[in-house]
């Protein structure tokens, strides 16, 4: 293995970085480019505004790191044979910026993502524990912020998590699993939800214009007021409600 000099700011180039002790290291700032970096254990480090591009992180586990406002371009964290994903745990991604990434079978388990952005990612079969989409600004005010745009989350468990008024526009959701989900005012426009599990979740004020909404059973949302759908959607969440729709 090359050499390498782990330092705020550090860029690195296509380096196998697998062995490398990777425990309470800063690298805020870092510039990581077609990197190699297989079972490795990020305990404590600090990747703030790091910027990776197409980095493969195989079987790595990010333990209360700080990437905070990193970038992370076209990299890969999935194993060679596409079934074990990263896990993120007590971390800060707060207005992380994950763009064309693979991050399926993710785990992200009680860290911060408030302002994060997920665009055009694989996030197949991810699972969010205790995710926090949330700021405190004050006593009182509370925010949300995340996007989720044009990502494939089929099969991933997003149970109860909090994401009113985030963008979720254009991604799949089929077989997702949102049990009790508030999702009040999110723009889910041109998404798909067929045969998610909706029982319990909030769609208050969301936009769900050209989303898929076959198999939507109103009846099982906690809140639809001030749902918005287009009228070709309605014969389709008619019927999911049991009801036998016929034209006029």
């Amino acid at each position: 293995m090359m050499a390498v000099k782990l330092e705020p700011g550090c860029i690195i180039e296509d380096a196998d970085l697998s062995g490398v002790d990777f425990a309470e290291i800063d690298l805020a700032g870092a510039t990581l480019t077609q990197c190699i970096l297989r079972d490795v254990q990020f305990t404590g480090t600090c990747l703030q505004d790091a910027r990776l591009t197409q980095v493969r992180l195989i079987r790595c586990r990010f333990a209360n790191v700080d990437m905070r406002d990193a970038i992370f371009e076209d990299c890969s964290f999935i194993d060679d044979a596409g079934h074990t994903g990263a896990q993120f745990a007590f971390s800060r991604l707060d207005q992380a910026r994950f763009r064309r990434c693979e991050l399926s079978f993710a785990k992200i388990d009680r860290s911060t993502l408030f302002g994060v952005e997920f665009d055009a990612c694989n996030m197949r079969g991810a699972e969010f524990h205790k995710a926090d989409f949330s700021r405190t600004f004050g006593r009182k005010l509370v925010k949300t912020a995340a996007t989720l745009r044009g990502c494939n989350l089929e099969f991933a468990d997003l149970n109860g998590v909090r994401m009113p008024d985030c963008e979720l526009s254009n991604s799949n959701f089929r077989e997702a699993v949102l049990f009790d989900s508030d999702l009040e005012g999110a723009d889910l426009r041109g998404s798909d939800l067929v045969l998610a599990l909706t029982a319990g979740a909030k769609f208050a004020r969301a936009d769900l214009r050209g989303a898929d909404v076959a198999d939507l059973n109103l009846r099982e949302l906690a809140t639809l007021e001030g749902m918005i759908v287009s009228a070709g959607q309605q014969p389709h969440l008619l019927a999911a409600m049991g009801l036998d729709v016929y034209p006029d």
